[in-house]
């Protein structure tokens, strides 16, 4: 496993196989699917809003692939605004795709 120092969560790419659980369980909308051409099924994970992450680990401990990992507490994390509950709610309407203004 890649630990990263420097990232609130990240992705082992090698491992999603883009079903989405990790997206559907983030309450902050930091995670969202993008097209991926070369990946099985032409999506995986992205971490949108790394800034925005809350460190609740919902999407580590939903992901059946052990494909997404959250850094350890001590890591400064972000507090959960109406701002990012709202970008999670638009994100989860919009088929857990990136939004448009993310592209």
């Amino acid at each position: 496993m890649l630990i990263k120092t420097d990232a609130p969560v990240w992705v082992d790419i090698s491992r999603c196989k883009a079903c989405d659980i990790c997206v559907s369980r983030c309450p902050a909308g930091v995670l969202a699917m993008a097209v991926e051409p070369r990946a099985v099924l032409g999506k995986t994970i992205e971490v949108v809003h790394p800034e925005a992450c809350i460190g609740c680990r919902e999407c580590e401990l939903h992901c059946p692939d052990f494909a997404i990992y959250v850094a350890e507490k001590g890591f400064k994390f972000a507090k959960l605004t109406a701002e990012s509950k709202e970008r999670a709610t638009a994100v989860k309407e919009n088929k857990f795709e990136k939004l448009e203004a993310e592209q």
